[in-house]
């Protein structure tokens, strides 16, 4: 997976991607939307909106992806500010059974997965303009999801009012 993410007004900074490793993610890029700093000799790195940016990516996540990977799980609970215990107790599980989920030893059981996929939008939902969306997840289920493979394709963010997907060529 290798997804871009920017801040719109802001120009691309130097052209090269800044590696966002500290979301727990792999292959997820800012072309914006950062500041460098340096103090005492080391750089630290300052993010915009980051809570904006960590809904914006698990709405991708959420929408986009066949298949939760164990990192993008424990991504979407985080970003919900939920314990293993909580999540769980949500989903109808233990919070032995989010933990083995998170670390990979067995996959989410897929009504599990809708639900976390469910719930996670309509905890973060910008306005009603997106009850739409997950009516259509909760009612259609993952189909459509399972037919596409996000994985080919890189993802942009733009901030407006709050982060948003937009057209990858529009970098």
């Amino acid at each position: 997976m290798t997804d871009n993410f920017y801040l719109t007004g802001e120009s691309v900074s130097d052209g090269k991607p800044y590696p966002y490793r500290s979301c727990g993610l792999d292959g997820i890029f800012l072309l914006n939307g950062y500041e460098m700093h340096e103090h005492d000799g080391e750089k630290h790195v300052v993010i915009k909106d980051i809570d904006g940016l960590h809904v914006a990516i698990g709405r991708h996540l959420v929408l986009s992806r066949k298949g939760l990977a164990p990192k993008e799980l424990r991504f979407l609970r985080k970003t919900l500010d939920l314990s293993q215990a909580e999540l769980a107790e949500k989903l109808g599980n233990t919070s032995q059974s989010v933990a083995r989920w998170e670390k990979g030893e067995v996959d989410i059981p897929g009504p599990a997965e809708k639900f976390l996929r469910a719930y996670f939008l309509a905890s973060n939902m910008a306005d009603d303009s997106e009850l739409e969306t997950l009516r259509t997840l909760i009612v259609e289920g993952l189909a459509e999801l399972d037919a596409i493979d996000a994985r080919e394709r890189p993802v942009q963010f733009k901030l407006t009012n709050h982060w948003a997907e937009t057209d990858s060529k529009a970098a």
